[in-house]
């Protein structure tokens, strides 16, 4: 059985090797590049030089700082039909990043006084650490291709669609001289179509079937393009966390944008995944973290005073819990200050706020304005369930109402949701599934235009809102 971890795992370690291999020979080169400053520091050899404690304690720290610069790259996010292009961009600027920090901050002392000579060890420097990792990193490229090529390796995959179409897909997949790893193990039945297989799965069978299996991919390929029942399958699939793939036509009627990241084969896009780039999702998830602790530190102050007046002001818990559906349709509990009476939905029927709600304390009405009560969510994005820009997430209740009137929402569950959002800072908060609808076309907007610049603008007019007190 082919593991996705397994194979990230060798890329880790074949990187953590190489870049210890590339930096001592860096430092041979080092030594005898810059000799008069090595002999005026006490280094009388190259054994004397590699044995010292500088020299040890870099090689011990930078094939970690690398590490680290390789993740939030986002090459480890693919283990498997990495693209060869990508690959080398990916590792090319990845190494000069590298290249510079360690001048900048190690060798910052080996200066030498002809400004030619630093450029040559920064090109040195580089050289040494590009050469071997990339070097290490095609080779395991290569090799897994080639047994994905041979059909030694396969991904264990179902196609959801039991028609013509999905058959005569598989048969050009089985037919194509260099196999793209798709091991069809069984077609799902799709309501309306006419099942050109006996033996299909039904759709409710879908999650049994694929754990039961360890099915790796999911392809969809419906006979008829209904979009709305599309969109609801995709909804339904989306916890399994699996590539969900379908045609680049399907995609652009979904979307409107196609993102390929392959061209050879037949051409399927994943529709599971955001438009942002890898290294963007690795560090918009780090960027999300690193802050979340930030503000969460500098804001203690602020919190306990917020949890004692809650405290005086009604009776009931500090923190309100509430089930959301999050990222990949994945229920999760979101943390908030309670803002109503403990009483607030009778029955536990489900009761969307309005402007003059009388449900709403006094001290909630406040920190709504400022949107203090949404705090406590800074823990829901260190735990994972959330970012702090995304779309807002929503409870079952009104999703299933939403979904009904627009099946594209199906979409937002692309990415994790957010603290704020384009939909809060362009339309606030939604008192009726029809605002929702309205609010959800800034999400989709967002989702469509994913990027780190945008997320900074997005929270920039979020504190802007704040120190208004436009929140309402």
């Amino acid at each position: 059985m082919i593991s996705a971890n397994r194979q990230r795992l060798k890329y880790i370690l074949f990187d953590f090797i190489l870049a210890n291999v590339g930096w001592s020979f860096f430092n041979c080169i080092r030594f005898y590049w810059s000799a008069p400053l090595m002999e005026i520091q006490g280094y009388s050899s190259l054994s004397v030089f590699l044995g010292s404690n500088n020299v040890i304690l870099g090689q011990i720290f930078i094939p970690f700082f690398m590490l680290s610069v390789f993740y939030l790259s986002g090459y480890y996010n693919i283990a498997f039909r990495k693209s060869r292009l990508q690959e080398f961009v990916t590792t090319l600027l990845s190494t000069i990043c590298c290249a510079l920090s360690i001048f900048f901050v190690v060798l910052i002392n080996d200066l030498i006084e002809e400004r030619m000579l630093n450029y040559e060890m920064i090109l040195s420097l580089w050289l040494s650490l590009f050469l071997p990792i990339y070097l290490g990193r095609c080779i395991i490229t290569q090799i897994a291709t080639n047994k994905i090529h041979k059909r030694l390796w396969s991904f264990e995959t179902i196609i959801i669609g039991n028609g013509k179409v999905a058959h005569q897909l598989c048969d050009k997949l089985n037919r194509m001289k260099f196999s793209l790893g798709y091991n069809i193990i069984g077609y799902v039945d799709i309501p309306g179509e006419i099942p050109s297989d006996e033996n299909g799965i039904a759709l409710s069978d879908v999650e049994k079937f694929c754990y039961q299996n360890v099915v790796k991919e999911i392809i969809i390929i419906p006979t008829k393009n209904n979009i709305k029942s599309l969109l609801h399958v995709v909804n339904n699939l989306f916890p399994l966390n699996l590539p969900i793939k379908i045609s680049p036509n399907m995609f652009h009627i979904l979307t409107s944008k196609v993102k390929l990241s392959n061209l050879s084969g037949e051409p399927l896009v994943d529709v599971a995944g955001s438009n942002m780039s890898e290294s963007s999702i690795n560090i918009k998830r780090s960027f999300d973290v690193l802050l979340s602790i930030i503000f969460l530190i500098i804001l203690i102050p602020l919190l306990i005073i917020l949890i004692i007046l809650i405290k005086i002001d009604s009776k009931g818990s500090v923190i309100y819990m509430q089930e959301r559906i999050g990222y990949r349709n994945i229920p999760f509990n979101i943390y908030k200050f309670r803002t109503m009476n403990e009483d607030a939905e009778v029955g536990g029927i489900p009761q969307l706020s309005t402007l003059n709600d009388n449900r709403i304390t006094k001290l909630g009405k406040f920190l709504r304005k400022y949107r203090l009560d949404e705090l406590p969510q800074f823990f829901n994005v260190i735990k994972g369930d959330m970012s702090i820009v995304g779309p807002r997430p929503e409870r079952e209740y009104y999703i299933k109402k939403i979904m009904d009137r627009a099946p594209y929402y199906a979409l937002i569950h692309q990415v994790r949701p957010g603290i704020t959002s384009l939909g809060m800072v362009k339309f606030g908060y939604a008192s009726n599934v029809n605002q929702m609808i309205e609010r959800l076309k800034y999400d989709l907007l967002y989702i469509e235009n994913m990027s780190l610049l945008n997320d900074m603008k997005i929270m920039i007019y979020t504190i802007k809102t704040i120190l208004t007190g436009k929140g309402l």
